[in-house]
């Protein structure tokens, strides 16, 4: 038994995902399971006979600070600067584009987008470039995903055991509990700014109210909720280690650089940008 078909329904929902569309853009903020989702997605898309691409913030995104250009951009205190933030969001529309025209029919491309703090909230802007049929068609499905409160907290409790003892390198770099509490504040403020009721009444996890701003961030896409209600044993194993072959859409060292050296002609006000980036819902 797959560690998702002991919640049936939603081994319902993904199997359908992974056998339907083109791509599937699990989105949502960190510590909402889009990791688990993709790393169950991968397998059931592999049974049904596809071949597997995933593009993901958190593996794209050193390549684009490592290089030359990027370098100018270090990480600071842990956070990824707006430029580089911006030259990731135009190089992954770039990217799903070149991969829509190689690749068969029959591959599968899985996405993961924050969106949060404009990490990658670009595929979710209509923009006039070769990605944007596929980001605006039937066949590409933003799912968003939903935790319980309970699978919330449950998630909460794994960060912090896990920052002492991960399963993977990879788990290292996961937001912690006080980071995850921190941009739920930023969906409070975006709820906000884009008047969606409730948005003054709550301080804690609210599943409903998290769902309207993802919903609302995603107007002009295809997009549906993805429900996690169950706790998943998932102590044993890591979300990064997967049991099917994955390949990965990164750009190489001159691409990463060529996009940081773009992003700087389009914002030549570092500033403006910085504010942009604090807007980050507009879309």
């Amino acid at each position: 038994m797959s560690l998702v078909q002991r919640d049936p329904a939603l081994h319902e929902r993904l199997t359908h995902l992974a056998r339907a569309g083109r791509m599937i853009v699990v989105v949502g903020l960190p510590g909402t399971g889009k990791s688990l989702l993709i790393h169950q997605l991968a397998p059931l898309a592999v049974t049904a006979g596809r071949t597997v691409h995933l593009l993901q913030w958190d593996v794209a995104r050193p390549v684009f600070e490592a290089s030359a250009a990027g370098r100018r951009y270090p990480v600071l205190d842990g956070v990824t600067q707006p430029m580089i933030r911006a030259a990731v969001g135009r190089w992954a529309r770039h990217a799903i584009a070149a991969w829509a025209e190689r690749s068969a029919e029959s591959a599968l491309l899985i996405g993961e987008a924050p969106f949060v703090g404009r990490r990658l909230i670009e595929l979710a802007q209509r923009l006039d470039d070769h990605a944007e049929p596929l980001l605006a068609s039937p066949g590409c499905v933003f799912a968003i995903a939903v935790p319980s409160a309970g699978v919330r907290a449950h998630i909460e409790r794994e960060r912090e055991r896990r920052a002492s003892a991960p399963n993977h390198p990879r788990e290292r770099e996961d937001a912690p509990p006080h980071v995850l509490r921190a941009l739920w504040r930023e969906i409070l403020g975006a709820a906000r700014a884009l008047d969606i009721a409730g948005a003054g009444t709550t301080a804690g996890w609210d599943p409903a109210l998290y769902r309207r701003v993802y919903e609302a961030l995603l107007r002009h896409r295809h997009a549906e909720a993805v429900t996690l209600d169950v706790v998943l044993p998932t102590a044993a194993m890591s979300v990064y280690d997967f049991a099917v072959p994955c390949v990965d859409l990164v750009p190489g060292e001159t691409e990463a650089g060529a996009f940081v050296r773009e992003a700087e002609a389009r914002h030549p006000d570092a500033a403006a940008l910085g504010r942009e980036v604090e807007r980050w819902w507009v879309v």
